[in-house]
């Protein structure tokens, strides 16, 4: 593990939730490679993916099977463009939310490209095939807190995004009994989110084991620099360790504020959010508040600025 008192750089991507009509676009203008790059994805897929993400319409890009490959292949355009103006510095480290790991284990030469859209692809597919159930997000209680709140009403926490901002899932009336007693035990906000399933559940058993032949047959190679896993916060580079954490994920809560905080002790000080949106970005500062956080927008917004 790195020495914690040299100062390190994370490149973070991002998961569902992040998308919107139109993300990306002007990274056409500085990166002349990436027209082929979208065209060779929509040829992986076998439909206009590139269209979908600069045109819409919104609903259509709000489906799980479109959503997760246009957030990975938007999040590989920002890290195209950026390295190409020699504007991004190298990682020492990776990480993902959910999601995001599929980006972040392309960057690390661990999957191929073409190999994770078509995986995000099928698991988009079985996971809104697998849809039901609920999540709701918590905010202002502990983690700890949440975490009886979901026990006491039989759902199960999905994400820890921040100390006190936290997730359950499951099914819909377990998560609508954990939102009411976390209004009744002192939560600031309490409310369902716009999701297709109970994400990070054990309801998603059947798409994990779905996945886990998948990847399988998928190539993986070691990383050239260690992912941190969402599951456990370990940093991982061997192929068969990476392939367990794409399954285990599925099912498993992310531990946001674990990975966070394992980057920082291992001397992280700036962290680069490269994908659509600043989710990220705002976790990290609820989660680290002595890092630098920068994202891919607000650095190419300062290109178009400066052009």
């Amino acid at each position: 593990m790195a020495n914690p008192n040299q100062e390190k750089v994370a490149w973070i991507f991002p998961g569902q939730g992040s998308q919107r009509v139109g993300m990306g676009r002007e990274l056409i203008q500085f990166d002349p490679e990436l027209p082929a790059l979208y065209a060779a994805a929509d040829d992986t897929l076998g439909f206009p993916l590139s269209d979908i993400i600069f045109g819409g319409p919104e609903p259509a890009l709000q489906r799980t099977p479109v959503q997760q490959p246009a957030i990975l292949m938007t999040s590989i355009a920002y890290l195209h463009a950026l390295r190409n103006r020699g504007l991004l510095p190298d990682a020492d480290y990776v990480a993902g939310h959910s999601l995001g790991e599929y980006a972040a284990m392309v960057t690390t030469g661990s999957i191929d490209f073409h190999d994770a859209l078509r995986l995000v692809r099928r698991r988009g597919e079985l996971m809104q095939e697998h849809g039901a159930g609920a999540m709701a997000a918590i905010l202002g209680l502990a983690a700890e807190d949440v975490a009886a709140i979901a026990r006491d009403a039989g759902a199960e926490v999905a994400n820890f995004n921040t100390p006190v901002q936290t997730t359950v899932s499951g099914k819909v009336a377990a998560v609508e009994r954990a939102i009411a007693l976390a209004k009744e035990r002192g939560a600031k906000r309490a409310l369902l989110l716009p999701v297709s399933g109970a994400f990070h559940s054990t309801l998603m058993a059947p798409v994990a084991d779905a996945m886990r032949l998948l990847i399988d047959n998928t190539t993986v190679q070691a990383g050239r620099v260690p992912l941190v896993a969402d599951v456990d916060a370990r940093f991982l580079t061997d192929p068969s360790d990476l392939r367990n954490e794409l399954v285990d994920q599925i099912c498993g809560s992310v531990r946001w504020v674990d990975v966070v905080g394992a980057l920082v002790g291992s001397g992280v000080t700036t962290f680069y959010e490269i994908g659509p949106g600043q989710v990220l970005s705002g976790l990290i500062g609820r989660c680290a508040t002595e890092v630098t956080v920068i994202t891919a927008e607000h650095m190419v917004a300062d290109l178009i600025t400066a052009a």
